[in-house]
Order: structure tokens, then sequence, then C-alpha cells
């Protein structure tokens, strides 16, 4: 879950509510359906996500349309995916709450200090509103970096 939240910048809700048939296994993508009137997109799945869920997808027991279940198999909520979230920043020893925003946040910093332009960024975290986005590129450490080749 953390994975895939963050690969794809998803908001606690959006994770919980994601269904197989937003996975596609064949080319590899996974259509995204963006809350509070976010932009969807089709996001590409890499090789140890895709794994990952395709092991997922085998041993879901009982079988649903979500793909986080619960042990009961019931729909993972946000408040467990908060739980979840917080218990594996204390392991890790963060020294703060970890909340699910923050791999949402990470994403969007991650990319942007990949060198990917606030346009394409905007469109992948599906902000309607360029201004949601910019904060990521202010604060990349390479941003002037190749302004004169």
């Amino acid at each position: 879950m953390i994975l895939v939240a963050y690969r794809h910048g998803l908001r606690a809700s959006e994770l919980v509510d994601l269904r197989w048939d937003q996975v596609d296994f064949e080319n590899a993508t996974l259509a995204v359906r963006r809350v509070k009137k976010g932009s969807p997109s089709t996001h590409p799945i890499r090789g140890d996500e895709l794994r990952a869920l395709r092991r997922l997808a085998r041993e879901q027991d009982p079988k649903s349309p979500f793909v986080f279940t619960s042990e009961r198999g019931a729909p993972f909520t946000t408040a467990g995916f908060d739980r979840m979230v917080e218990r594996a920043g204390e392991a890790a020893g963060l020294g703060f709450k970890a909340h699910p925003h923050m791999l949402r946040h990470a994403c969007g910093f991650a990319l942007a200090n990949k060198g990917h332009d606030t346009w394409a960024l905007q469109a992948y975290l599906g902000h309607k509103n360029i201004q949601h986005t910019v904060r990521y590129t202010e604060l990349a450490p390479d941003r002037f970096k190749d302004f004169w080749r």
C-alpha cells in the first residue's frame, strides 16, 4: 500500500478506493481516479510494483473488487492506512508522526528532484491548480542546473 501511494502520489482515500479494474496488468498501467475534482490520468506501473500487485491479486482471499482489503476481507479504510503509516514511521525511527499525505508530498518532491517540469507534475498528481504543484519545484535543488545548456 505504501509503495503504490508513494509511486502514484495517491491520497489515502484514492488508495483505499483503488479497484482491480483500474490495474491493467497487460499494459502495466494504473488508471488513477482523483478526488477533490482532480484530473484523472494513467500511470505506468514499474516491475517491482507490478509483481507485488500480481501476487496480491493471486493471494487475495476472499476476492474483492478492491485492491487493498483488511484481514476480514473488507475494503481497507483511510483510518487503517493512517495507522499503518504511523506504525511504519515508528518502526523506522523517524522521530515524528508519519501520516499518509507525506507519501504524496514525497512523490511530488522526488519527481521534481528528478527534473520533471511543473506541468508534468501537475498532470501526474492530478492538480487542477498549478499553484498546488509549484511547491515541489520551488525547492528542487537542481532547478536551475541546465538553464544555459
